[in-house]
This record gives structure tokens, sequence and C-alpha cells, in this order.
């Protein structure tokens, strides 16, 4: 499913000059065409956690679904009719779906991580990077062919979309007897502490509004927002390397467009080599370590692209670069998932982070593009580095303590939050 997700959306992206070209649109019109789908994104990510917990992961991704095939009819009818309304509500609703799938694909593949006893949510995220390789290629080659978009987006998202359906039994875990008496203990909870604390002589009336509050409660814990710090230092180091490294090789060395594409493929290669590996090595190292080794790993690639003279030196420096951002995302969804029952609303709350990377990192670094150049801009890129090495302290694991059911014999802790836990540190 992941592997599907990336093919989708590299195919979009390996067609964009044809869409530019059909609306006759500039760089920055096009621009602000694609800050729809980040502005949809931020939106839906918001309360993607309550969606989740309302619907559950089979039924989110199925909404998500049904949008996602909307959304890219649309990104390929409009170019093809010249209709920019028609493109721009296919790219909102696009953004809406991918922020949807990409909290309950995380979430599911956090709960297969804990089932099986290891890391393996790297290898999600590599099954993405390839299938992100194939969309470009696939791209290219209707490009090459002269396939309308008209024709390419509708069929790839019907086979991508009717693949992850037939994917989705077998895909999804089903709920275990732990889960469902966690759920039942937390439900009950929430039901005592809107009733007062101690014994409940009767009936507690519902809890009104707990799906609004509960979207809010990740953003009152000091860890999940450090972990946001984490995912939004990854995203903006991964995100301007897909926007920016091509041309920042074209225009900071004078070389030829085959030449940034090749930079950008050897960023992509080594990112996916390591998220290949990702897992033994979190596994024999722990979160912390491998989180501060690749933020070093990125900071000295960034600054070696930024500062050496010649364009291999520059390209060794992409490898360490994209060696370096393979891993903290996937690191820190991980993190954000360590408690099952809260999952969902703190994976959405780290997720929030990354669309704002995406959203504003672009136009800022265009803006610092104009006045020291593609190739310099990017060194901006290694303060997020330096404050994601300071705070990968926080990613370490932690198994939460069963939530108390009967509140009467263990007292209410002063500041503990919707829940009194016991954190004990495995790494």
């Amino acid at each position: 499913m992941y592997l599907l997700f990336g093919l989708m959306t590299s195919s979009w992206l390996a067609r964009l000059p044809t869409v530019r070209d059909l609306l006759q649109l500039s760089t920055a019109q096009l621009g602000a065409f694609l800050l729809v789908g980040s502005v949809g994104a931020l939106a839906a990510v918001a309360f993607s956690g309550v969606v989740v917990q309302r619907l559950g992961n089979r039924g989110t991704l199925l909404v998500a679904s049904g949008i996602l095939v909307v959304g890219y009819t649309l990104m390929g009818v409009g170019p093809g009719v010249r209709s920019g309304g028609l493109l721009a509500a296919g790219i909102l609703l696009n953004g809406v779906a991918v922020a949807l799938a990409n909290v309950t694909f995380n979430v599911e593949s956090a709960r297969i991580e804990r089932a099986m006893g290891r890391t393996v949510i790297p290898t999600f995220h590599a099954a993405f990077s390839l299938g992100a390789m194939a969309g470009s290629a696939l791209g290219a080659l209707a490009s090459r062919a002269g396939v309308p978009l008209v024709v390419q987006m509708p069929a790839v998202v019907a086979v991508a979309v009717g693949a992850r359906l037939a994917a989705l039994p077998g895909a999804l875990l089903p709920r275990t007897a732990d889960e469902a008496d966690e759920d039942r203990e937390h439900h009950e909870h929430d039901e005592d502490r809107a009733g007062g604390l101690g014994e409940v002589a009767g009936p507690v009336a519902p809890v009104r509004g707990r799906g609004f509050t509960a979207a809010l409660d990740p953003w009152k814990e000091r860890r999940t927002l450090l972990i946001g710090v984490v995912v939004l230092a990854a995203s903006l180091s991964e995100g301007s390397a897909n926007n920016w490294l091509s041309l920042a090789v074209v225009d900071g060395f004078h070389a030829p467009e085959a030449s940034g594409g090749l930079v950008l493929g050897l960023f992509v290669g080594a990112m996916t080599a390591v998220r290949v590996l990702g897992t033994r090595l979190i596994d024999r190292f722990g979160r912390v370590t491998v989180l501060r080794v690749s933020g070093v790993a990125s900071l000295l690639g960034l600054l070696a692209f930024g500062l050496v003279p010649s364009l291999p030196l520059a390209a060794a420096g992409v490898a360490l670069w994209g060696f370096g951002a393979a891993l903290a995302v996937p690191i820190g969804i991980a993190a954000a998932s360590d408690d099952p029952r809260r999952a969902a609303g703190r994976v959405a709350a780290v997720s929030v982070f990354s669309s704002v990377a995406s959203i504003t990192a672009p136009p800022l670094l265009g803006l610092a593009a104009e006045s020291m150049g593609a190739r310099h801009a990017l060194l901006l890129v290694t303060v997020a580095m330096v404050a994601s090495v300071a705070v990968a302290g926080q990613v370490r694991r932690s198994r939460p303590a069963p939530v108390r059911a009967t509140l009467a014999s263990e007292p209410f802790s002063a500041g503990a939050g919707a829940l009194v836990t016991t954190s004990g540190e495995l790494r």
C-alpha cells in the first residue's frame, strides 16, 4: 500500500511540466496551485486523528480512497479542458485524501510493528520510495508517449485504488483483545472524569464534545510537540531536496538539467537504501542514536553540498544527506505511536508539523534563493537539523502502564491529564 501511494504521487509530479504548459502557468502560479494541496492536507490532518478514532483504520481508508478517485480524476480533467478551477479542486481533494490515508497508514504500521516485536516502519517507507521511483518512470514514459493527462490520471488512480482495496483485508490487523480492553478502560476512565472522581453511583452522562477535545489533547503534551519538531526537520530536509535540489545543481554548478536529475536520483536512492536497512539499525542501536547520527549526517551532507567547489564532491554530500534523511520520519512516527490508545491523535499532531514544513518551506526557500541562489539557500535547512539532533532524546521508547478502570482505589495524579501512566524507558 505504501508502494502504491508513492507510485500515484510521483506519476502526477512527473507530469507537472505538462500541467504548466496546458494551462500556460508561470512557475509561481504552478506553485500556488500546489500550495492548495498542502492547505487541504493541513486542514484534514488537524482532525484526522478523530476521524480514525471514529471510523477505524478500514473506514478511514475507504473514505480516503473515494476522495482520491475524485481528486485524481479532476487533476487529469482540469488541465485537459484548460480549467484551473477543476485542477485546484482536484489538488485540494488529493491533499485531504493523502492526509487521511497517511495518518491511517502510519497508525496501522505502528500496530504491525508492535505485533511483530521489532522495527518495521522504515521498510514501509522504503516501499514508498520504491513506488516513487516507479511512478517517476511511469510519468516520464507517459509523457514521452504523449499520453494525455485526462487518460493517465484516472487510469493510474483506478488501478492503484483498486489494488489498495483488494489488499485492504490482508493489510489491516484485526483488533486484539488487549486493544479492545484498553479502549473500554479508556472510555470508562473518561466517563469517570466527567462524573467526578471516586465511586460513581449510577449512570454517567455522556461526555459531549469529546471528539474535538481529543483532537487537542496531543497539543498539550511536551513530548509529542518535540517529536513534531523532529518530523518537521525531517520533512523540511526531504522536501527541500525534492523541490530544489535539481535546480540548485543546474544553477549552482552550471550543469545540464540531466545532471540535476541524476543528483536528485542519487539522493532518493541513498534514502531508499538506508530505509531498507533501517529496521536492523534501529533495533541494534536504538531510536535515539540512529536519529542523532542521521541528523549529523544530513547536516554534514548539506554543508558539503552548499560549500564545496566541485559537483562530484557536492554529489557525495548529497548522498550523505540522503542517508541522513531516510529514517527521521519513520522514527518520529513510531515514537508518536508508542501508546496505541493515543496513536491516532499523536500521529495526526506530528503530521501537522510535516504539513507546515511542506507549506512554508518552498516559498521561503524560493525567496532566499532569489538573493543567495538555490544551492546556498538549502544551507538554511541545517538550522532544522541542529534542532532535530538537540531534541532526539524525546523519541526514546516508552511503555505506558495500563489505564486504571476503577478510580476509587487509585487516586488521580494531579497534572497527569486524561491518563495516569508510569513510563518505563526501554531504549
